[in-house]
């Protein structure tokens, strides 16, 4: 089986700051894949124009005080017109991969039916001018954008019917695509999808038990992801026996993880520990390893957790070629049970802490390590992902990579395929708008520097890793936070919308690439 290979999002930059590094792509396995990722949502724009029909965010945006400015993505940084400059900006750094997301309701307006030419010709464009650079497509099929007559029509995830809604959506897209790219991954993070989502409302279509749109946080989560992993698996099925084998090709699925460690070494945390990491990356990698959920969910969810019949069981049981994750941060956990409320967060007896004895387990707004787990047979690819709003939810935890990459607790399920750990990425405070104050992002290159330097040393130490995705390639909308944080290694100018690419890039082209820009 063809491991994946991984990507790193970055871009070049503008100005060196004159840092030496040891790294280079000798430093890392022949073959090993650098490149750089985004999603439909966050950088096509044009939203409501060529034929695309709005989706569950276009609707959610509405309500004002979504984002901090109000912001929406109906023009984001306008990738639909200008991808050219964004691939062109890859070629000039020297990545070797671009990990992008299909819209559904650019190619099909009501979810199903008829579909829009002006949406599928985007997507030819693209993929085109790619491999014209050679520039490998990671395609996704779903990124958070359900098409919002599907939530209207019938609840979107939390009904059966999407599943099939889905497959046909994905075999249009094997069969209109895939005689080029050969990178397929259903779906990015269904945890965040059914958490946010349908547990406390953050995402769209903002559902939760007290929310304005209604919802049970107690059970929809559960419901939610039930059918995003069936709908994951019946896509797998579709490529598998109809595509595949002509194509030649990998699918899989695209998973949210961030490590735990026990806050004291006591009983009671370590199995709070267990849990955790059982709730979060083992409510989908553990069907598709055995076609169940984890006992721990099972026992502690009891009925509202959704069963798998026999024959979904056989469908989810090793429907991924690879399993991407994508990498937030690390937690101390600690026993706790909490029983003013019911709801998927409360359901692991788990409460999360960033410190230890005053001690934090990072420094705040800073950057995260990968996890690569060695079990049975999959190689672990990491993509970075800072996501920290600011506030210091996420902080750096570098002994959080290797707990990934080298296994970590041996009482969780041991999986039979390549995993793909797939986003990382650093914020720069919001007051660091104008152009030449976020150009120099001395912070992330340090970030970048300290990340490749525990990947490399986590193969050197036997992991199989074969990539590197990070995230972002540009400043673009990010979703609650709009245009507030910026993620991006291309700084955008939003009135003209020229790509400025960050100090960060030259560094990068430095390490990749083996010569000056």
């Amino acid at each position: 089986m063809e491991l994946l290979r991984a990507v790193v999002l970055l871009s070049l930059a503008l100005l060196a700051n004159g840092r030496d590094t040891d790294l280079s792509r000798d430093s890392f396995p022949k073959g090993f894949v650098f490149g750089t990722a985004s999603s439909a949502y966050q950088v096509e724009g044009n939203s409501l124009k060529y034929g695309r029909g709005p989706c569950i965010w276009d609707t959610f945006l509405k309500f004002p005080g979504a984002t901090p400015d109000n912001a929406t993505a109906n023009v984001t940084v306008d990738e639909y017109h200008r991808y050219m400059d964004d691939v062109d900006s890859m070629v000039r750094v020297g990545f070797d991969a671009y990990r992008f997301s299909i819209s559904w309701s650019r190619i099909f307006r009501n979810g199903i039916g008829r579909f829009n030419k002006d949406g599928v010709d985007y997507y030819h464009r693209l993929i085109d001018y790619m491999l014209a650079n050679n520039i490998t497509p990671y395609v996704v099929l779903y990124h958070y954008d359900l098409p919002e007559v599907l939530n209207n029509q019938y609840n979107g995830w939390l009904s059966p019917k999407v599943v099939p809604d889905f497959m046909a959506f994905a075999d249009f897209c094997f069969k209109t695509y895939g005689n080029r790219v050969k990178n397929w991954f259903t779906i990015n993070e269904p945890r965040m999808m059914a958490w946010h989502g349908y547990g406390d409302g953050f995402f769209a279509p903002g559902r939760c038990t007290g929310c304005r749109f209604g919802g049970n946080s107690a059970t929809e989560p559960y419901i939610a992801g039930h059918h995003l992993i069936l709908a994951h698996a019946a896509a797998v099925q579709v490529y598998r026996d109809k595509y595949q084998r002509r194509q030649n090709g990998t699918i899989g699925i695209l998973l949210d993880f961030v490590w735990y460690e026990p806050l004291t070494y006591t009983v009671e945390d370590e199995y709070a520990t267990h849990r955790a990491r059982e709730f979060t990356l083992g409510w989908y990698m553990h069907p598709i390893t055995f076609g169940h959920y984890p006992e721990t969910m099972r026992k502690l969810v009891g009925s509202r957790l959704p069963n798998f019949t026999a024959e979904q069981s056989k469908l989810v049981q090793g429907s991924a070629d690879i399993i991407g994750v994508n990498h937030y941060t690390t937690y101390y956990v600690r026993h706790h049970e909490n029983l003013t409320h019911m709801s998927y967060a409360t359901d692991w007896q788990a409460e999360l802490l960033f410190e230890r004895n005053g001690v934090p387990i990072g420094r705040q707004v800073t950057i995260l390590k990968s996890h690569h787990q060695r079990n049975k047979g999959w190689a672990r690819i990491c993509d970075s992902c800072m996501n920290t709003l600011h506030s210091g939810v996420l902080e750096v935890a570098v002994r959080g990579a290797l707990g990934v990459l080298q296994g970590g607790d041996a009482r969780e399920e041991q999986v039979q395929g390549p995993l793909d750990p797939h986003r990382r990425e650093w914020d720069r405070p919001v007051g660091q708008r104008h152009a030449t104050h976020a150009l120099y992002d001395t912070f992330r290159i340090d970030y970048f520097d300290q990340y490749l330097h525990e990947l490399k040393r986590a193969i050197a130490d036997g992991a199989r890793v074969t990539g590197y995705f990070a995230w972002s390639l540009l400043d673009n909308f990010e979703w609650r936070m709009g245009f507030t944080s910026k993620f991006g290694l291309v700084y955008v100018d939003r009135k003209t919308f020229t790509r400025y690419p960050k100090d960060s890039t030259r560094w990068f082209r430095k390490v990749i690439k083996s010569e000056e820009y």
